[in-house]
């Protein structure tokens, strides 16, 4: 399966089926896995030792045996149950670890895996679904290990124990005890069956009302500018009512649980056997009392299992939900084989085509241009004209449909993935910043950089005045996404970050957009000095650093239609004329007034 990153080689899970999924993870912790069983073992062994001893007892007392008899009974069951509570405490708390580390090893897998989607699957997949798969699905399998596995394991135990028990006091005795294991198995795999759907429809509408609630909240501001909150809370009551709808629905058919009543008929035909045998004298009266108090056991298979079969059914319908993320293949690759040598920063655009996969419109067509190492590069053209797109092939955020894009002459799809990327250095239009400290965002894409490396990038990008304004400093968290920072302050700590890593291919999608002029100056100074010794591309639409390019791109409706520099294009292209003309003006005001 390909994938642009994989965060360990040691999972090694089969991925063939839910089923497999599950047992490769339990595979990996053996020791745990087999302390639960055997304490599941034990519980049922030592739990059928109490009626045992309760007949013995009944037997000394009907017989005369005085209180000896009567005493050692009751020793033997404090004993036994002694050690029963000992195994358990060794059974829960391997199944507790034993839950805790799949579910560990499972979100591990699904987040290392989502890091190695490509932007296509991304750009179709709600946040919000994608959460409730990596937090509540893999909550579901650790609930379904324990206390569901646990449960299931221990009463298939209790199950057995009275199969085993019965004909050692009278071969007769084996009969109600084997029609309930029929009768038991059959339902509930009827059960299990009707259950299944219903299941996997509860998570899968989980799934859908979280993505809502995480959209709605992504875009609050927007909700909220434009008074939509009724009817947003609207839309989420009926997805909240879809939810509750198959639960209900769940718990309707867990009230139809046909062992409850088995339980009581197994007892009723276990009792008036073992008293029909005992008229017949075949049997004592300590055996009657020991063969019901071994029907009785199965009182915690019939009411655990109602509750841990619903929660293996759950966890089995969200291992099916993380198989289908894990099992979607990205188009693009790590190619840990590619070529993973020192760029130079040569960019050469061959052809190329590119369309979405979710959109048949081509955004590029033959796209052709050349960048020389160390130059400084203009993409310009109309909104919509395919600009941030074209940057996008460049570091593989996407791939070409047709043509090639060449850097240093080798085709980007034959470099090792991970080395491009750490070589090529973009600042969005859209800058994101993490919930952490300003030091922490700035040395993101360099997690060793010093704190002086981090002061000399701020320094450069013009951010250091601001963030020592700052009580905390560099230690100053700031909110999700940066919101508690302004636009331009988020954009110089942008280019700080991309100023700590130092990369030889520096892209800037019109990463001064929300600059106001008193800081323009200095921040395009800053920029030109980054830019020496680096190939840079920009996207803007600042007239001055157009001027400055050693070279200039000029797109419309996704094609080529001019390049060369400043001058050569105001004499020879009409379209880098009005492009110039729609800019020239509104950037002179601002100037003009200062």
């Amino acid at each position: 399966m390909t994938s642009e990153f994989v965060a360990r080689e040691s999972f090694h899970t089969d991925h063939s089926s839910p089923l497999r999924f599950i047992l490769s993870h339990i595979r990996r912790h053996p020791i745990f896995a087999v302390t639960m069983v055997l304490g599941a073992f034990s519980n049922a062994a030592l739990a059928a030792a109490i009626p045992y001893y309760i007949g013995v007892g009944f037997n000394a007392l009907t017989e005369g045996r005085g209180l000896d008899a009567l005493g050692a009974a009751a020793v033997s069951v404090f004993v036994s149950q002694f050690f029963r509570a000992t195994l358990q405490l060794m059974r829960n708390f391997s199944a507790e670890i034993f839950a805790q580390r799949i579910e560990r090893d499972v979100r591990d897998e699904l987040y290392a895996s989502l890091l190695g989607k490509s932007m296509t699957f991304h750009d179709m997949q709600p946040v919000g679904e994608i959460m409730a798969r990596v937090t509540n699905d893999v909550r579901e399998l650790n609930l379904m290990m324990n206390p569901g596995m646990n449960l299931l394991i221990g009463s298939g135990f209790f199950v057995i124990a009275p199969l085993i028990a019965a004909p050692r006091m009278h071969p007769d005795l084996i009969l109600a005890p084997l029609l309930f294991l029929i009768a038991y198995v059959t339902s509930q795999v009827f059960y299990l069956r009707s259950l299944a759907p219903v299941t996997q429809r509860v998570r899968a509408s989980f799934g859908e009302m979280n993505a809502r609630v995480a959209e709605s909240l992504e875009g609050l501001q927007v909700v909220k500018g434009t008074a939509q909150e009724a009817r947003e809370a609207a839309e989420f009551g009926e997805l909240s009512d879809k939810v509750r709808t198959h639960l209900v629905a769940q718990g309707d058919i867990e009230a139809r649980y046909l062992p409850m009543l088995l339980l009581g008929l197994v007892i009723a035909v276990g009792f008036m056997h073992s008293v029909s045998l005992f008229q017949q004298g075949l049997i004592d009266i300590g055996t009657v009392v020991a063969y019901n108090g071994q029907l009785m056991l199965y009182g915690f298979p019939v009411f655990s299992s109602l509750g841990s079969f619903s929660q293996v059914s759950s966890g089995y319908a969200s291992a099916k939900r993380i198989l289908d993320i894990i099992n979607t293949e990205t188009e693009l690759d790590q190619n840990t084989a590619g070529y993973a040598g020192d760029s130079k920063g040569a960019i050469k655009f061959e052809g190329v085509d590119f369309r979405y996969l979710t959109d048949d419109n081509e955004i590029l067509h033959e796209i052709s241009f050349e960048v020389q190492p160390g130059q400084t590069v203009a993409i310009v053209g109309q909104t919509g004209a395919g600009k941030t797109t074209l940057t996008k092939l460049i570091n593989r955020t996407y791939d070409v449909n047709k043509g090639r894009v060449l850097i240093d002459g080798v085709d980007v799809r034959d470099w090792n993935m991970a080395r491009l990327r750490s070589q090529i250095s973009v600042i969005e239009q859209d800058i994101f910043l993490f919930g952490r400290s300003i030091a922490d965002n700035i040395r993101f894409g360099k997690p060793e950089a010093t704190l002086e490396e981090v002061i000399e990038a701020a320094q450069k990008a013009q951010a250091h005045e601001f963030i020592t304004s700052f009580a905390e400093g560099y230690n100053t968290v700031v909110g999700q996404r940066g919101v508690t920072l302004s636009g331009g302050q988020r954009q110089r700590i942008a280019i700080a970050r991309a100023f700590v890593t130092d990369p030889p291919i520096l892209i800037l999608d019109d990463s001064t957009s929300a600059i106001d002029s008193a800081t323009e100056d200095k921040i395009q100074k800053a920029i030109w000095s980054a830019a020496k010794g680096r190939t840079t591309l920009l996207i803007t639409h600042r007239l001055s650093q157009i001027r400055w390019a050693d070279h200039i791109v000029v797109l419309r409706k996704g094609r080529v239609v001019a390049q060369g520099t400043h001058d050569q294009l105001l004499a020879s292209s009409e379209a880098y004329r009005r492009i110039f003309a729609r800019y020239e003006a509104p950037e002179r005001a601002p100037h003009g007034g200062d």
